[in-house]
């Protein structure tokens, strides 16, 4: 029997002091919620996921919109039942389990997912519950169990007497159901006599009247119980799916030089031998061959980067990629889809933007080329620039291969520079210099000489 996920997404998260609906906020690189229907997705087809919105429903649906699942609407907030009860039309006439999961709960993993609905299938049972042991239950909800050990009620942190407080087998939330037995009776909830709210803890009190049961399913690892409610809290799941991604990423066969420094999105891949530095920042969809090295400080976002490459310390990379071997940095930048060839050198403090660098090529330092495309085996000497905007638009810059391009020369797009040319150092250049010929583009030096005595005296004179 295939699964159904109601993932409720609604509130708006007032601990956290923010204008922005909690489910929004980002830990370890992606949205709370998107983590929450990524580990759905590795048990129930997308259709049979449904998200309940409602503070900035609009928002939450395009984050979601990549994943291809359903959406219900909670017109007001009146408790945890009531958002369930909302996703009813939504869920459709799907049979089966249904998994009650919270958006603002990223920790939860597919294993434990798919434990819960095996578990729930093999008790034949009313519903499951995900329960864990903590040692300082604060806050919780504790779980009263009967003489089989199967749940009758869920008593909240203000409703225990003293003992019951000191009990340390907690309520997670987190729920599997029987769908016919979860539609029938969730109408049975009656409004909180404290708070007028709805509280799908009250279901299993619901269920034994009937005489069906609920029965518990402990997950040993209760840090994945953690939910998000402050900046605290927020900072601390990081943490834990930063760890989770290094982790993963060492065991895979990556060095990360002190894991607790650096931060990797979930989904960048990294090859086998390659060096991560410490304070390293890798995120996005990036993709790292074998055998490379990110760099200290360095920051690499939706880039490509080949086997052997390299990419020194204190580099800033978006959107680009690296071919095998290249080497760029330190203190340099790509950006906007630059493309390094193979065995390309960009050293320090150069910067590429939307260029094309050839197989072979180097700009060993203090260049920016933007709008350009560099030959193979080009030199492209210090304080080199393209001038590829001229006040209202873009210009290409064409250089071919084996050129030789002196320091300080000025490029003026558009312009194109053959094969084996050579343009002089300090040169302006604003026409084509064909294939194999030297361009000089500066003014014939004038010396003259006494100059620095006669202006001496002229100082003197008008003291």
């Amino acid at each position: 029997m295939k699964p159904t996920f109601v993932i409720l997404a609604a509130g708006l998260g007032t601990r956290m002091r923010s204008s922005r609906a909690k489910v929004l906020h980002r830990a370890g690189g992606l949205a709370l919620v998107e983590h929450v229907v990524r580990s759905a997705r590795g048990v129930a087809d997308a259709d049979r996921i449904v998200v309940v919105l409602g503070h900035q429903a609009d928002e939450v649906k395009a984050a979601l919109a990549p994943y291809g699942v359903r959406f219900a609407i909670q017109t007001e907030q009146r408790g945890t039942g009531h958002a369930v009860a909302s996703a009813r039309e939504a869920c459709g006439n799907d049979s089966g389990p249904v998994v009650v999961a919270y958006g603002d709960s990223p920790l939860l993993t597919t294993t434990t997912f798919q434990g819960l609905i095996d578990h729930q299938v093999a008790s034949g049972k009313a519903a499951s519950l995900i329960t864990t042991v903590l040692e300082d239950p604060f806050g919780y909800g504790r779980i009263i169990l009967d003489s089989e050990g199967d749940v009758t009620m869920i008593i909240e942190e203000k409703s225990c007497t003293p003992e019951q407080k000191r009990m340390k087998l907690i309520n997670s939330g987190i729920y599997c159901f029987q769908s016919d037995l979860l539609w029938k009776h969730i109408g049975e909830i009656t409004p909180n006599p404290a708070t007028g709210e709805l509280y799908l803890t009250d279901m299993p009190e619901i269920l034994a009247r009937y005489g069906q049961k609920v029965t518990p399913y402990n997950v040993a690892d209760s840090t994945q119980m953690l939910g998000i409610n402050t900046r605290v809290e927020l900072a601390m799941v990081d943490a834990i799916l930063r760890t989770r991604k290094v982790t993963q990423l060492m065991l895979d066969g990556v060095t990360i030089e002190k894991p607790d420094t650096v931060t990797i999105d979930p989904d960048v891949e990294i090859g086998s031998d390659t060096v991560v530095e410490s304070f390293a920042r890798i995120l996005g969809t990036t993709r790292i061959g074998n055998e490379c090295r990110i760099g200290s400080g360095s920051i690499v976002k939706d880039c490509s980067i080949g086997d052997g490459a390299q990419v020194e310390a204190f580099c800033h990379l978006d959107g680009s990629n690296v071919a095998a071997g290249a080497q760029v940095g330190p203190f340099a930048r790509l950006r906007m889809q630059a493309d390094v060839g193979p065995g390309a050198h960009i050293g320090n403090f150069v910067e590429l933007k939307k260029t094309r660098f050839g197989a072979g090529a180097k700009a060993s330092h203090l260049a920016y080329l933007g709008d350009a495309s560099v030959g193979e085996k080009t030199n492209i000497g210090a304080g080199t620039i393209t001038c590829n905007y001229d006040g209202s638009k873009k210009h290409p810059t064409t250089i071919g291969n084996s050129a030789f391009i002196g320091s300080n020369s000025t490029l003026v797009a558009p312009v194109q520079v053959g094969d084996s040319a050579y343009i002089a150092a300090g040169s302006v250049i604003t026409d084509p210099v064909p294939n194999e010929t030297l361009a000089l583009g500066r003014s014939r030096q004038v010396l003259k000489e006494g100059w620095v005595a006669r202006r001496r005296e002229k100082q003197k004179q008008g003291q």
